[in-house]
């Protein structure tokens, strides 16, 4: 990008003391909100713009193969959300790691538990794609899944900026040693995301299957979407809030928790109400889409409760030692005994 970000994320000694001072006045909530709203969209904005970029080509590319025919639509869609999502998952897991520390006290660390995290999180919906595609007419179930999956992974783009500004900014603020500041961002983020996510929930309601001339031509396509419309209007407001709580998770160095949390919530309670909705009762893509939109609320749920129930100012403390464990002193400059 050709700009250079000017908001300051973490400020020096003195600004720091003066804050502190500040949060102990009542400062109007406006100014606090201001303020706050400006490092948030400094990080979110051009990861939200990043995100959308790279995105940008596999949807415009389904779109391109879609009016060609059904068949290479279901195809294309199969290689994007298994194989990428599959290697993106390892990729971005490992790069998790390094939020939580570099946000912290900038240094680095890679960890299992990282990976994991966001691996369990992003083969969530490639399991959803490998169930239908075992479903009866499953050309049709998989292009209409498809197209509502890449609008689906187009809103979460957005979710996923908030995702990067709500690791930095806890990250930041429990490195710095303030436990209220931390609260304050995630109060900010959180319902800024959600906002832009009923948004595009009720216009997803109202355009329903119109959205889908974009990708293809074929009415049992077009009605295939029509009839997943609902669910991906709701998919739409749940990942509006649940991948910015992940974000706080990575900011308060949780991968491990939320690891177990996603483990639990998606393939021990999402992925086998779906299959029985759909193989046992028979509700086909919409049974198991129903199953694995209630193990995403119910990870949604176990957030919530683990960030409300956080003592921040023992998160203040951890997040110290962890600084402590990873600080390298750095080494003395060279004296040239010729100089002496």
């Amino acid at each position: 990008m050709g700009g250079e970000i000017t908001e300051n994320l973490l400020t020096n000694a003195k600004a720091e003391e003066e804050e502190a001072v500040n949060y102990t006045r009542e400062e109007k909530l406006k100014d606090k909100l201001w303020i706050e709203t400006k490092k948030m969209w400094a990080v979110a904005g051009p990861a939200i713009c990043t995100r959308f970029s790279n995105l940008g080509t596999q949807i415009i590319a389904l779109a391109f193969i879609g009016h060609i025919g059904s068949t290479e639509l279901a195809a294309y869609a199969l290689v994007i959300t298994v194989i990428l999502r599959f290697s993106n998952g390892i990729l971005l897991g490992m790069a998790s790691a390094l939020e939580t520390l570099c946000g912290q006290a900038y240094v680095v660390k890679l960890s299992l538990s990282s990976g994991a995290m966001l691996c369990l999180e992003l083969w969530y919906t490639m399991v959803l794609i490998l169930l239908t595609g075992n479903m009866g007419n499953a050309e049709f179930a998989i292009d209409a899944l498809s197209i509502c999956l890449n609008i689906n992974s187009w809103e979460t783009m957005i979710s996923l900026g908030f995702f990067a500004a709500a690791s930095v900014r806890v990250a930041n603020e429990l490195g710095r040693g303030s436990s209220k500041a931390a609260k304050f961002s995630i109060v900010n983020i959180v319902p800024t995301s959600f906002f832009i996510g009923f948004v595009l929930f009720v216009l997803c309601l109202l355009l329903r299957g119109h959205i889908a001339y974009i990708f293809t031509e074929n009415g049992n396509v077009v009605a295939a979407v029509e009839d997943l419309s609902n669910l991906l209007a709701w998919s739409i407001l749940l990942n509006s809030v649940q991948p910015v709580l992940s974000g706080v998770a990575v900011g308060a160095g949780w991968q491990s928790i939320v690891a177990y949390v996603n483990l639990a919530c998606y393939y021990l309670v999402g992925v086998p109400v779906g299959a029985v909705l759909g193989y046992v009762f028979h509700s086909q893509v919409k049974g198991v889409w129903i199953g694995m939109l209630f193990g995403t609320f119910v990870q949604t749920v176990m957030l919530v409760i683990i960030t409300c129930k956080t003592d921040w100012d023992k998160q203040v403390s951890i997040a110290q030692e962890r600084i402590h464990k990873w600080y390298v002193e750095p080494e003395p400059p060279s004296v040239n005994p010729e100089n002496v």
